[in-house]
């Protein structure tokens, strides 16, 4: 499910939503991330949404939160946000969008997203709380990002209980997609010295070796976050039987398949 909810979701970090954002005079792509992303927590301190997204280095979400909410308004980022990442679905899915079936393949999405529990997800809790889109496109974008944030919160909770901090994530994530850490895109940009702390403090808990691979402890440790994340996401699909399911991936899969493809 992740593999096919995970790229209907992204959509909205794609060119058409943040052109949109950029219109009412975000400063870059990552003005309009935060503001988006974070819109349903809305006007928390730079600390709350760090907090909730786990996974940035010191300071960064500190220069776009609060300067963001100078600009625009949760509620007006969070329609932004809707509407280009709807019309970015549509674009990227091609005729698929205006298939008949694709109401129905939203509404079991929908089902399944609006049926997890919100405890200890703050991020989910407070997508929960928006209106659910009537169009069929957006619902299926909205449902998606629901279950992916759903994931992403039940994500965090594995991260923190196995020890890893947000910034030692990318670096197990970068390692298990057979990379260097500093070769990695969402950490490369860290300052020398503060990467090269980061990872040696995984190497002082057995986790990276000397040549800054994975030992088997760091290897096994990233499988079973990996595995805790399954367990927790799985609730979310509870609500649907066998067969809705089974029709649900059907139908997913070829949607996922052309966002792919595009992007």
């Amino acid at each position: 499910m992740f593999e096919l909810v995970e790229p209907i979701a992204t959509v909205t970090f794609s060119e058409v939503p943040n052109e949109a954002f950029l219109a009412l005079g975000m400063r870059n792509y990552w003005d309009g991330y935060f503001a988006g992303r974070a819109a349903p927590l809305g006007l928390a301190p730079a600390d709350v949404v760090h907090a909730v997204f786990y996974n940035f280095a010191a300071g960064e979400v500190a220069r776009h939160i609060p300067w963001v909410w100078g600009k625009i308004t949760p509620k007006e980022a969070i329609a932004v946000r809707e509407r280009g990442s709807a019309a970015a679905l549509r674009q990227l899915s091609g005729e698929l969008a205006d298939s008949p079936d694709l109401a129905r393949i939203a509404d079991l999405a929908t089902r399944a997203a609006v049926s997890a529990p919100t405890e200890g997800r703050a991020l989910y809790a407070g997508l929960r709380a928006l209106d659910v889109p009537e169009e069929p496109v957006a619902r299926l974008w909205h449902a998606a990002t629901l279950l992916r944030e759903h994931r992403g919160d039940g994500h965090n909770a594995a991260l923190l209980a196995h020890g890893i901090g947000g910034t030692e994530a990318h670096v197990l994530l970068a390692l298990s997609l057979g990379m260097r850490a500093q070769e990695f895109g969402r950490i490369h940009h860290l300052p020398e010295a503060q990467l090269t702390a980061v990872i040696d403090g995984l190497r002082g808990r057995g986790l990276v070796d000397a040549a800054g691979g994975f030992t088997d402890a760091g290897r096994e440790t990233k499988e079973r976050i990996e595995a805790l994340t399954d367990e927790l996401a799985a609730p979310a699909y509870a609500v649907l039987s066998a067969a809705e399911l089974d029709e649900l991936v059907a139908g997913l899969e070829p949607i996922a398949a052309a966002v792919t493809a595009r992007t």
